[in-house]
């Protein structure tokens, strides 16, 4: 994910170059990058970010990929007095610590599953069992329970969507043996895992491996090529969201077209995939670009007034933050499906005005799967699944 994050902004620095530099203020200015390896460690970001916003003094920062590091980098950012692009990190805390300076491009976590929320309340059959795995990190907790929130919503509920069981995974104590089985007992038929991507991977294997008849699967690692790579056949009709791709058509308003910056990505980078985290690191970097032109001068605080007031697409969709925080509130993500090994949107909930791609119905999401599993007849039966503390039950009291 970081490769990719690095490989998008080195193409933006190298359009940016072939086109002259930026003009801010009435000067043209060169670009020149420094990508420093973090290691994926918090304490090696923070002395990365320490060093660029003071002795090096920076004059653009973008933060790292992953909101554990992003989390490290932001108040370093913030108390140098520096403007922080955060193109990696969705964690919804990152915008509740009061920073000022923090600029949101990817959609916040809460938010990731939104629009799979409502196409899972368009399926035909009645009652939607939903079961909510998810990883003991900020970032898988804020995407567990937005979609628990969305499925509790009244639209939801009408349509029978109940969430009947959650599991909280604390670190490599996953307990698998007892989740799976009580997936089976609580007769799931929707369940969705936020986690890491290997926790993703695995949980999906052992669904998989169980043959547990699960006909809707959702995961945040499926948005990913290396999904597919990883699982091969077994990924078809697993769901999942994503924040961009490059079969979606539409003109934006600034830079190249979803297409256009694909093929520029292979011809530069062939050895590196191109998923939503590359795309988010251009967008940042023609953001970036907008903003100072609009600030006029290479100055952090007018920059961050003129983030705020860009109201704009980008290839990676539709750009607004709130004034206050900084959180991203214009881009909305998309649902993709496996078939066939490739990724298909299902939910185009992005460039609602200016996409060609029609909004499906909610039967797609369940037809992809069949392929996967295999459907069996299962009686009624009433028995609760074992009661455990890693396991919390929601009977549904309006059974009919």
């Amino acid at each position: 994910m970081g490769r990719q994050a690095e490989a998008g902004v080195r193409l933006f620095v190298a359009d940016t170059e072939a086109a002259g530099g930026l003009e801010v203020g009435g000067r043209r200015y060169r670009l020149a990058l420094e990508c420093h390896d973090d290691r994926s460690e918090p304490a090696r970001a923070e002395e990365i970010y320490r060093w660029l916003c003071s002795e090096h003094r920076a004059g653009l920062i973008f933060g790292p990929y992953s909101s554990r590091l992003a989390r490290a980098a932001a108040p370093i950012a913030e108390g140098a007095g520096m403007v922080m692009v955060n193109h990696g990190g969705a964690s919804d805390e990152l915008y509740d610590r009061n920073y000022r300076l923090i600029v949101g491009i990817l959609t916040s976590a809460s938010d990731y599953l939104l629009p799979f929320a409502r196409l899972l309340s368009t399926l035909k059959f009645w009652r939607k069992r939903v079961a909510i795995v998810a990883s003991k990190t900020p970032f898988a907790g804020a995407v567990a329970a937005g979609f628990e929130r969305a499925c509790n919503q009244r639209w939801a509920r009408r349509r029978g969507v109940r969430v009947r069981l959650k599991y909280i995974a604390a670190g490599r104590d996953r307990a698998w043996d007892r989740l799976l089985p009580a997936l089976k007992r609580s007769r799931i038929n929707a369940l969705v895992t936020a986690g890491n991507f290997d926790e993703d991977l695995e949980l999906m294997r052992g669904i998989i491996a169980r043959d547990l008849s699960i006909p809707v699967l959702c995961c945040v690692a499926a948005g990913v090529a290396r999904f597919g790579a990883m699982l091969g056949e077994d990924a078809e009709g697993i769901v999942g969201p994503s924040g961009w791709e490059e079969s979606v058509r539409f003109a934006p308003q600034l830079g190249p077209e979803p297409k256009e910056f694909a093929r520029r990505m292979r011809a530069g980078y062939p050895a590196i995939p191109i998923d939503y985290p590359a795309a988010q690191a251009y967008a940042a970097g023609v953001l970036a670009a907008a903003a100072l032109k609009a600030a006029d001068a290479i100055d952090q605080q007018r920059l961050r007034a003129a983030f705020s007031d860009l109201r704009v697409s980008t290839m990676y969709g539709d750009f607004e933050i709130d004034r206050v925080t900084g959180r991203q509130v214009g881009h909305a993500m998309l649902i993709v499906q496996w078939h066939g090994g490739h990724k298909v949107i299902v939910e185009p909930e992005v460039h609602r005005e200016s996409a060609t791609l029609e909004l499906p119905s909610g039967w797609r999401l369940i037809l992809g799967s069949f392929p996967q599993i295999r459907l069996k007849h299962q009686t009624p039966d009433d028995e609760n699944p074992d009661d455990h503390p890693a396991l919390d039950h929601h009977d549904d009291s309006h059974r009919h």
